[in-house]
């Protein structure tokens, strides 16, 4: 499937979640044979013929100025991720036709100074990310919170194979179907921001190969930003964690997303946490201590 055929699909499935109540448009009855909105009644909303806007749901991207994407945004009423990724789709679908335009999948190395600095921040669990929910990086705590994904996983570790393919996910996540469709939803909008990304494509077609659910979800065309929120986990270790999560881009590593969680000082989660690090710093020094000293030092 090509981005003109996601362009079309997102629009469509947009258009299809709105009644006339939702967008204040008269009903006079009679039998509808599409559900939510008709096209015409998007580009009456969106201040535009009704054949033009049915040439872009249809994937013709051609000459579609900011002003439109505005304007459609408004009429299906399109929260802030949704408008950036109808952006990148209406981007991608006009770069497709210049081919020396297409990016290629990016090979991303976190610097030594980012590492020291997650090093540093030993008391929160640091996890960085590519936009294809790869694992980069952590610090120690970060590794030990998330080891059930990182342990005997196949490089690169990956999020959406251990939410999707791994078993053991549907007890390490206590909301696991919400979880699944986060991560749905976020490489989707990477989807649109990286159309050409040969191992995304990879990743999503393994992902609709094995697992229903994943291929179910993946045809909603629902995007997200991953920027705050709770993750609520059963460790193995220490039982069940309810942590804040803060996201950031990382302006020295583009294409990097670090996130940082935190549990609320004085409850539960915050001493399991606590004893989640004593754990993995003991957990360290066995494996160091079990390494034998380099005789030729």
């Amino acid at each position: 499937m090509g981005i003109h055929d996601d362009l079309s699909e997102f629009l469509t499935s947009r258009r299809a979640k709105l009644t006339l109540a939702d967008v204040e448009l008269p009903d006079f009855g009679g039998r509808r044979r599409v559900p939510g909105l008709r096209r015409e009644e998007v580009a009456l909303l969106a201040g535009m013929s009704a054949e033009y806007y049915k040439r872009l749901e249809r994937g013709n991207a051609a000459g579609v100025s900011e002003a439109v994407i505005d304007g459609v945004s408004r009429a299906l009423r399109l929260d802030e991720a949704e408008y950036a990724h109808l952006t990148d789709l209406v981007r991608a679908a006009n770069a497709g036709t210049h081919p020396k335009r297409r990016r290629t999948t990016r090979t991303h190395h976190l610097t030594s100074g980012m590492q020291q600095t997650i090093d540093a921040m030993s008391t929160v669990p640091v996890f960085i990310q590519n936009g294809r929910l790869d694992f980069v990086a952590a610090n120690r705590l970060g590794r030990a919170l998330f080891s059930e994904m990182l342990d005997d996983a196949p490089a690169p570790a990956n999020a959406a194979r251990f939410v999707f393919l791994d078993p053991r996910a549907q007890s390490f996540y206590q909301d696991w179907e919400g979880n699944t469709r986060q991560i749905v939803a976020i490489l989707r909008a990477e989807a649109g921001r990286s159309p050409y990304d040969r191992q995304l494509s990879d990743l999503v077609g393994e992902l609709s190969t094995r697992s229903d659910l994943f291929r179910r979800l993946w045809g909603a065309h629902d995007v997200r930003e991953h920027r705050t929120g709770v993750k609520s986990i059963h460790h193995p270790v220490v039982g069940d964690l309810d942590l804040t999560f803060q996201s950031m881009d990382l302006a020295t590593d583009r294409g990097l997303q670090m996130l940082v969680f935190s549990a609320e000082p004085g409850s539960a989660s915050h001493d399991r946490l606590q004893l989640l690090a004593n754990w993995a710093t003991t957990a360290n020094t066995v494996t160091s201590d079990a390494i034998p000293a380099d005789p030729l030092r």
